[in-house]
């Protein structure tokens, strides 16, 4: 199993990340790295990212702009459990 980050400029257009992207074995991991490192990715040209477990969407696009959505993206948290993205499929 692995978790990967999609970055992407504010229309979707995919970009090249200014850290170097890595694949995570938890959702965990993968969402304190982009904690630590959203600062960097923004200043690089990304401006939100998306969540993916082994090629599937888990959830996302997600702003690194804190301006924009009110938070910290450095506190990430997990998905609203009601968006439709959230909820187990299994």
């Amino acid at each position: 199993m692995a978790w990967t980050w999609r970055f992407e400029k504010a229309d979707g257009t995919e970009v090249t990340p200014a850290v170097r992207a890595e694949e995570f074995p938890t959702q965990g991991d993968a969402e304190s790295w982009i904690g630590e490192e959203w600062k960097e990715l923004v200043e690089g040209g990304a401006d939100q990212v998306t969540l993916f477990e082994d090629g599937t969407k888990v959830y996302g696009p997600m702003s690194l702009h804190a301006e924009q959505t009110g938070e910290d993206p450095a506190a990430l948290g997990t998905p609203d459990a009601d968006a439709p993205e959230a909820q187990d499929e299994g």
